[in-house]
């Protein structure tokens, strides 16, 4: 199975939908190895976003997602990063599908609730920068069998 890393932003948890979106990925059938809610160091920061560190913006990105604490989280599942990126939806909110958590539960490119890797190799990126090993829980979901052929 594959592996993919998401987190909810300050204004998610802020907004208390860390329910919500585990929910839908769920009930979508994905497997969740892994998870925790913290206030993220400078340095980690700086790792997740680093092509985004000469830009503008990135000041104010920085800030923002150190202003309160996050929730991050590894799924499982069969080509979990597409799967996982149809569900969030489009960055801006104002181009996400209805039905996808930005389309649903934001209004601004910069308070867009969510993060998720975009590729495998993101994934795993990512995914090193924020779990050590020991914190990823193998397991075989009860309904598994009827989930995949």
């Amino acid at each position: 199975m594959d592996r993919t890393f998401v987190m909810i932003k300050p204004d998610g948890v802020q907004r208390g939908l860390i329910g919500e979106v585990v929910s839908r990925f769920e009930g979508k059938g994905l497997k969740m190895i892994g998870a925790k809610l913290e206030l993220l160091p400078e340095e980690r920061v700086v790792e997740q976003y680093r092509e985004h560190l000469g830009k503008p913006f990135f000041p104010g990105l920085k800030q923002y997602i150190m202003s309160g604490p996050c929730f991050l989280m590894v799924w499982e599942g069969r080509d979990v990063v597409p799967v996982v990126r149809r569900i969030v939806g489009a960055t801006d909110p104002a181009e996400a599908e209805p039905g996808s958590i930005r389309g649903d539960l934001a209004l601004d490119i910069g308070r867009n609730v969510i993060h998720a890797s975009d590729s495998p190799e993101s994934a795993r990126r990512e995914i090193g920068i924020h779990f050590r090993p020991s914190e990823l829980v193998g397991y075989t979901r009860i309904d598994e069998a009827v989930l995949y052929e």
